[in-house]
């Protein structure tokens, strides 16, 4: 449903899950996601978010807060989210107190994602019940929410106790941590966020049914959020998608196919079933760019125009939002994963924040008067060669000899 007027991102991030190969060196890959938060900080990329997770053996950050306040020290001015927090695992005060120490380290940079938990085997190694997760994320938030303003906090629930809590260290940013809930296709999320005012952070907007979920669980948002006396701002809404980008969509598609099944395979030990996409990497790619993956959507890999055009289908899709997110993957190996961050950097952010405008419009300003101009400059040249006509003579005619 095309939206008009809808005002595409200015802000542009990476979302780090992250998801590593088995057969890698994990100590490596982990410095490789530090040096990753790195260069996108350098190019002036406005937000890295980096997920938790416990089990499966492929998403291996289960501490997003320890990884962040080790990017922190490598960067300037990049904004450190937690992508996400998943509540039911952790006893609220001891949450909030660890993000308000973090976001002193990082001297207010800090940003904090929330969520039920993702991964079924993480709820179920701690006796999480999953029917339950949801329930238990609201639980939290609300606690945690007054904790961080300062509130003094008495709550019990079948899984925490808060008698008379407190936090000694509140945020360093003065307005409080700015707080995302993650949103998929369900409406908890968006439901949870216009609560308590926070951001939307919509972690399948290029999978089929998130695509479609986009502008009714925007509606119920506005509506939660009008409910609780929040104003709404659609520069607070965050979606993610998986990128891939190369000079031009057949290399962009060569690079993917290194590491694709890596991926697969994830998915398919994951979900227990087989996949009917074929037994090679091509067709693992030309599934992915088309119906999609399951919980991975649809994903670009081509160049930045590509990119630019499917930022733009989600603008419409949506009617708007405030930061694009990319799904970082890890499917090309470093130089070319790097490469494609370089591009989307110096290709694709300008065309959204009309970095290049004024430049535009003063060539093209330049053109359209370029005969007043250059007619100008011709006979400034030729006035300049009057005045100076007859020391130019004497300059250029040989002396005499005696003289």
């Amino acid at each position: 449903m095309t939206q008009p007027n809808a005002s595409g991102p200015t802000r542009f991030g990476f979302f780090i899950a992250p998801y590593h190969p088995l057969t890698g060196n994990p100590t490596l890959q982990i410095q490789r996601d530090l040096q990753l938060v790195e260069l996108a900080d350098e190019l002036g990329y406005a937000e890295a978010w980096v997920g938790e997770h416990h089990s499966a053996g492929m998403e291996i950050i289960s501490a997003p807060e320890v990884f962040l306040a080790a990017a922190a020290q490598r960067t300037r001015q990049i904004r450190l989210g937690t992508g996400v927090n998943s509540l039911p695992y952790h006893q609220p005060m001891m949450l909030a107190d660890r993000l308000c120490l973090l976001d002193h380290l990082t001297q207010g940079r800090v940003m904090m994602g929330i969520g039920p938990g993702q991964l079924a085997s993480d709820a179920s190694m701690m006796g999480v019940p999953q029917p339950r997760q949801r329930d238990m994320m609201h639980e939290s938030m609300d606690a945690i929410t007054q904790l961080l303003r300062g509130e003094v906090v008495t709550a019990k629930s079948d899984w925490f106790s808060l008698d008379e809590a407190r936090l000694h260290l509140l945020p360093y940013q003065q307005g409080g941590l700015e707080m995302a809930v993650a949103s998929t296709i369900s409406p908890s999320g968006a439901v949870l966020a216009g609560r308590h005012g926070a951001g939307l952070l919509s972690l399948a907007a290029s999978d089929p049914s998130g695509y479609e979920a986009l502008l009714p669980n925007w509606k119920i948002y506005e509506q939660t959020m009008a409910a609780n006396g929040h104003r709404v701002d659609r520069a607070k809404w965050r979606l993610v998608a998986p990128m891939h980008l190369a000079e031009t969509r057949e290399q962009a598609r060569r690079e993917a196919e290194w590491g694709i099944g890596h991926l697969v395979h994830y998915i398919k030990k994951l979900s227990g079933m087989e996949l009917p996409w074929g037994d090679t990497a091509a067709e693992a790619v030309e599934q992915w760019t088309g119906p999609g993956f399951p919980a991975f959507g649809r994903a670009t890999i081509g160049t930045p125009d590509d990119a630019i055009a499917a930022i733009e289908a989600l603008t419409e899709q949506s009617g708007g939002f405030g930061t694009f997110l990319v799904l970082a993957l890890n499917v090309a190996d470093w130089d070319a994963t790097q490469r494609s961050v370089r591009l989307f950097a110096e290709h694709v952010i300008p065309h959204f924040t009309g970095a290049n405008r004024p430049r535009v419009a003063s060539l093209d300003w330049a053109s359209v008067n370029s005969e007043r101009l250059m007619s100008g400059m011709r006979a400034g040249v030729e006035a300049a060669f009057e005045r100076h006509a007859q020391a130019l003579q004497a300059a250029l005619t040989p002396a005499q000899e005696g003289e």
